[in-house]
């Protein structure tokens, strides 16, 4: 069935390969089908959308770390969860995500890679954000930077039990963090990169020497920077300083001010540049319900004036929305939607090998779009097409 048009006109529209002001974008059966600077008038065909000139049209935004949203988180291992996710994402702009595990013992990993790779292959409902993939967040660390990841579940890196886990999960796992200095990592992340699988170094006691040893196996990103790793010392540049030293390494940063303070984020902007940043939320089944008691993996977590924290006091994720991230990230650093837009859509959809069909509004990609105002709020996300989210529906 060949669905009506909808065309999106007279916002600033940032395009693949040129930002139009007043231009137009017109979407057709999930696909965009043309951009333009051109007045378009309309035909009985197309449903047209006027928009305020101050508002602006930009890709959707591909989350590549996000435990849970709304109640529901990826170990709880049902449709139901991750269908709850899929559907309150839009509402911060985004429109893709990879569902991420965490280290619990085997059985638990191995019920929600199941459960995610059957919900994947059961096709993205409509009006919700795509579940790209599952990303592999432990149980192969360090028990020295294990973070809110459980010390008890953590095992050695295995090779032959993380095959079977693909198996499991239908082939769906897309990354994979790992701490590269464990005994076993080096032959897990040479196969991993063989088969184009993202490994991500984090949660790592890993030397600069250890680091880069990773790094040269296949490694090519690195695991919300800064936390669960190994700093920067003026003597060992550990995990930290060779992510900041080697451009081969694509950066996530969780820009809520509170796992790393914004002074650092902006550092961090300046040495990796636009190209090699990556905004992640790390949020847990916290966001969207406010302050609270909660579970995550089986530990209690309370969130408080927006930061989650297991009993101890150590950082449980975040409960940051993606386009908080985004307004954070531009006042910490200066830097411009455009730069965002790579942050954001391009660098992760280039990483994960989507970049044909996802991460820029061009013809023939999906209508992943993204209104926002001119405070960068989020006004209207279309997911391949269908409306999602649109202010005020929610009252």
């Amino acid at each position: 069935m060949v669905r009506k048009k909808i065309t999106l006109k007279n916002a600033t529209i940032y395009g693949e390969t040129q930002t139009m002001h007043r231009g137009s974008i017109t979407i057709q059966n999930g696909k965009i089908i043309d951009l333009s600077t051109d007045f378009f008038p309309g035909d009985d065909q197309t449903e047209v959308i006027e928009l305020p000139e101050t508002y602006h049209i930009v890709p959707g935004m591909i989350d590549v770390h996000i435990h849970g949203a709304a109640g529901a988180d990826t170990m709880d291992a049902s449709f139901d969860a991750l269908q709850t996710i899929a559907s309150v994402l839009p509402q911060e702009g985004t429109t893709s995500f990879l569902a991420t595990t965490m280290t619990q013992h085997q059985n638990k990993i191995e019920k929600a890679l199941e459960n995610a790779g059957l919900f994947i292959e059961a096709g993205q409902v409509e009006g919700t954000a795509e579940t790209l993939g599952v990303h592999l967040e432990g149980p192969f660390i360090s028990e020295k930077r294990a973070g809110a990841q459980p010390v008890g579940a953590i095992i050695k890196p295995d090779l032959e039990l993380f095959k079977q886990w693909q198996d499991l999960a239908s082939g769906h796992i897309k990354l994979v963090t790992i701490a590269p200095e464990i005994k076993g990592s080096l032959e897990v992340i040479s196969y991993l990169h063989e088969q184009n699988i993202v490994t991500s170094i984090g949660h790592s006691d890993a030397t600069y020497e250890e680091a880069v040893s990773g790094m040269k196996a296949g490694a090519s990103h690195v695991t919300h920077l800064y936390n669960g790793m190994r700093g920067l010392h003026h003597r060992e540049p550990g995990v930290v300083g060779a992510a900041l030293l080697h451009d081969e390494l694509t950066t996530e940063l969780i820009a809520d001010g509170i796992h790393v303070r914004p002074e650092l984020i902006s550092l961090t902007y300046k040495q990796k540049g636009n190209e090699k940043v990556v905004l992640v939320t790390d949020a847990m089944r916290a966001k969207c319900l406010g302050d609270g008691q909660y579970d995550l993996g089986g530990q209690e977590v309370t969130v408080q004036h927006e930061t989650a924290t297991l009993k101890d006091g150590t950082l449980a994720g975040s409960i940051i929305k993606m386009n908080t991230a985004v307004k954070n990230m531009m006042q910490f650093t200066g830097c411009s939607i455009s730069d965002i837009i790579q942050m954001t859509s391009v660098n992760p959809a280039k990483e994960l090998n989507v970049y044909d069909r996802k991460g820029s509004l061009a013809p023939g990609k999906d209508a992943d779009i993204v209104v926002l105002d001119e405070d960068f709020e989020v006004v209207m996300t279309f997911c391949k097409g269908h409306i999602a989210y649109r202010r005020g529906d929610e009252a």
